[in-house]
């Protein structure tokens, strides 16, 4: 008799969160498909990858390009009349279809259209994590009814280049063609919210006055889903509060039991204001 043969096991340092992701054809742009499988990938397994739209129309062409490439499975649905988004309303009932089969730890929501405010805000409502990305335009109302909103701008392929100034060393470089077309105008960076940012970590720091880098990131998303360093132009948290040392007073401390170091850092005028009263 011949024995069973054996099963290797793959073990993980920790379970695996398992993300039903849902797409919008009609709000979404698929030149950011890749950046955001990336940026999904980040919090968790995208389980599920499905996508909602009449992929008979013109408009979707740019989806069908990549729908067999990244394993995202179409979800035809018909304009049954004019007006009416039945994309929207198959998304929502597929949503909770999957909610109810209980195999789920969060949602990511791919949409710019303000009409799944109530979806992310019932998702949540059940205990699930609720991820959202949009373009600049999406209202605030279903920014905020997510745990975490991503603009899907920072996620383009461009978006980590910097533009090369005039001045740089490509005076002997031939000109470049000029294009046919006029360039898109590109967006401006927004404006740092400096007040915003100084007032959570001093809601968020510890009983000496320093809070760690960590935590200090989970207090801004809870306080505005949508906010990502990204937007002001640097990769990390890290790196915005290493670069804004007239905000910040910094330390690296090591990790007890490690090698490890972490960051904690407190507003610089409090730091100031802490010197001055010893």
């Amino acid at each position: 008799m011949v024995s069973p043969r054996p099963v290797a096991k793959i073990e993980t340092e920790e379970p695996t969160t398992r993300l039903a992701v849902l797409i919008d054809a009609d709000n979404a742009q698929a030149s950011v498909i890749e950046g955001l499988l990336a940026e999904i990938a980040r919090f968790g397994e995208a389980t599920v990858r499905r996508i909602y739209g009449d992929f008979t129309a013109p408009t979707s062409a740019s989806w069908k390009k990549v729908l067999q490439r990244h394993a995202i499975k179409p979800i035809q649905q018909f304009a049954y009349t004019t007006g009416k988004n039945a994309t929207d309303s198959t998304l929502i009932i597929d949503a909770m279809d999957l909610l109810y089969t209980r195999k789920f730890d969060g949602f990511c929501l791919v949409t710019s259209d303000s009409d799944f405010t109530g979806l992310a805000m019932r998702l949540r409502e059940e205990g699930l994590t609720v991820l959202g990305f949009g373009e600049n335009k999406t209202p605030e109302a279903f920014r905020n009814a997510c745990h975490k909103f991503v603009f899907t701008e920072v996620l383009r392929p461009d978006s980590q280049t910097e533009s090369v100034p005039p001045s740089s060393a490509t005076e002997n470089a031939h000109p470049p063609i000029q294009p046919s077309t006029p360039p898109q105008a590109t967006e401006p960076k927004p404006k740092f919210p400096k007040r915003f940012v100084v007032t959570a970590l001093e809601q968020s720091v510890d009983d000496t006055g320093w809070a760690n880098l960590g935590t200090f990131g989970s207090y801004l998303t809870k306080l505005q889903p949508d906010f990502d360093p990204r937007l002001y132009g640097y990769k990390k948290l890290s790196d915005l509060v290493k670069a804004n040392t007239t905000l910040f007073a910094i330390e690296e401390r090591t990790v007890p039991g490690s090698n490890h170091k972490a960051l904690y850092l407190r507003a610089k005028n409090q730091a100031q204001r802490d010197d001055k009263g010893k």
